[in-house]
């Protein structure tokens, strides 16, 4: 007889967030396999025909509202294909290369649909996008990308703390700032200009939680005297920790990080801090061990990805991880030394990946196929996504490989158009990046191997082959 998980305590005052939590309790504990069941698995074969409904029927008609939002379809659709390990014919990929192209702006840059203006999310999604399909040459859409309009694009949208605009006249937040720095070191754009002040600006983001928002205070005041003068500390964060800013805050921090030792007063962050806010994201069983955006919030099976996939990410700072190790020394006496080719290996992991694995699984599959937020919600694009890539990385253990990271330094082939300094920036940005690699022996399946999905890089949230192709290509290391 098993036991059943205990609910979350409500106290002599109930509310409508703790009434609505009660209630997601209860119907999470429906999805529950009993113990005599045999526990769900990952039904690929109804995901990859809802995935292909869209692709091949298009979006109902209330999906007009995302009609700013087109690059942002495409990637999420194809990106779900290709961490089910399916990809598409040449037509099929040709077609996906003309629609997001259509979307690039004469002045640099992506809109959110054809002849629509530039904006960092959905630049993002096409740069994204064509990482999978696109290719070199003719009509491939990498070499028709205008990078150095885009560039310039970049640096229009620069603030004076370091932050950036999502668009022109437009609002700071974190996640147009990921979004340009997965761009701009996909295409090779990183420059000192484009970088200065932004770690600091990001560190500015952490809250008493520890977790980050989405923006902050950048001035003591906006007029005389001293109009524009940086506030240096405090910087108050504007807003709660949030799932997606964190994400977001930390890739971007991961991605600076390697610049900030030229810095006389580096920014730093407080990881303990936030590895304690990512890890008390996670559910309680009740709550089948999915992660929630927030504090006192519902679970929501996008947040695998978002705070689930912040871990591998601590792993690139130095916190959590899985580490191999020696077993303890034996010795007999006709010196049979076989036992010191084994390893034993210790997880140290911050969060719990069967479990994570469990509620997606368990609750956000669809029965129609496609992936939801929770029960009884619709499966939806975005979910779909989000819910994939956290199973991919509660399966997998991706992290950054210094013997790979020294390798790449090495055989760096230098570029005869770069200076000596923007050369060695390029150098490390390029080594960073390829470093990551799924670690042997770390993969986990709570339905077994057939639930394999490919691994996804921590930063981009690309198959680690697609982020090679392409780094490649701009980085001119072919």
């Amino acid at each position: 007889m098993s036991l059943r998980p205990t609910p979350t305590s409500i106290d002599a005052y109930p509310t409508p967030t703790s009434t609505e939590q009660a209630q997601t309790e209860a119907i999470l504990s429906q999805h529950r396999p009993a113990p005599a069941l045999p526990k769900p698995t990952l039904q690929k074969t109804a995901h990859l025909q809802w995935l292909v409904r869209n692709f091949s029927q298009g979006f109902p008609p209330r999906f007009i509202s995302q009609d700013a939002s087109q690059p942002w379809l495409m990637f999420w659709t194809i990106q779900a294909f290709h961490l089910f390990g399916a990809s598409f014919d040449p037509r099929n990929r040709q077609r996906c290369i003309d629609t997001i192209m259509a979307c690039q702006h004469p002045e640099g840059g992506f809109g959110g649909g054809p002849h629509q203006f530039p904006h960092l999310l959905p630049t993002y999604a096409a740069v994204s996008a064509l990482a999978v399909v696109g290719r070199p040459g003719p009509g491939g859409g990498w070499d028709q990308i205008d990078r150095a309009k885009m560039y310039a694009f970049f640096l229009s949208l620069k603030q004076p703390d370091g932050s950036f605009l999502v668009a022109r006249d437009s609002e700071v937040d974190v996640r147009g700032i990921y979004c340009l720095f997965c761009a701009a070191a996909l295409l090779n754009l990183l420059t000192p200009a484009l970088v200065a002040g932004t770690a600091r600006f990001l560190a500015s983001l952490q809250t008493y939680e520890g977790g980050f928002a989405s923006a902050s205070h950048p001035y003591y005041t906006a007029t005389a005297p001293n109009p524009g003068a940086l506030l240096d500390a405090p910087r108050p964060p504007l807003g709660e920790a949030h799932g997606g800013y964190t994400f977001c805050a930390l890739a971007s921090w991961v991605m600076l990080h390697p610049f900030l030792e030229a810095e006389e007063r580096p920014p730093t962050i407080d990881v303990n801090r936030l590895a304690r806010w990512l890890a008390l994201m996670q559910g309680s069983e009740a709550e089948l061990s999915g992660f929630k955006g927030r504090t006192n919030k519902l679970v929501d099976a996008c947040y695998a990805w978002w705070v689930g996939g912040c871990f591998p990410l601590l792993r690139a700072l130095g916190v959590g991880g899985f580490h191999p190790v020696p077993p303890p020394q034996t010795h007999s006496d006709d010196g049979d030394d076989d036992d010191s080719e084994q390893w034993s290996d210790v997880d140290d992991e911050l969060f719990n990946r069967l479990g994570l694995q469990e509620y997606i699984l368990y609750a956000a599959q669809h029965p129609m196929g496609g992936l939801r937020d929770k029960p009884p919600k619709p499966a939806d694009a975005y979910h779909t996504l989000y819910a994939l890539s956290g199973l991919s990385t509660a399966q997998h253990h991706v992290a950054q490989s210094h013997e790979l990271r020294d390798k790449f330094r090495r055989e760096w082939n230098p570029q005869e158009e770069d200076e000596q300094g923007l050369d060695e920036m390029h150098k490390i940005a390029y080594a960073e990046a390829r470093a990551w690699r799924e670690e042997e022996g770390g993969s986990t399946y709570v339905g077994g191997a057939g639930d394999r999905l490919n691994a996804t890089h921590p930063v981009f949230n690309l198959t680690i082959t697609h982020v090679r192709e392409i780094l490649v290509h701009f980085y001119k290391q072919a």
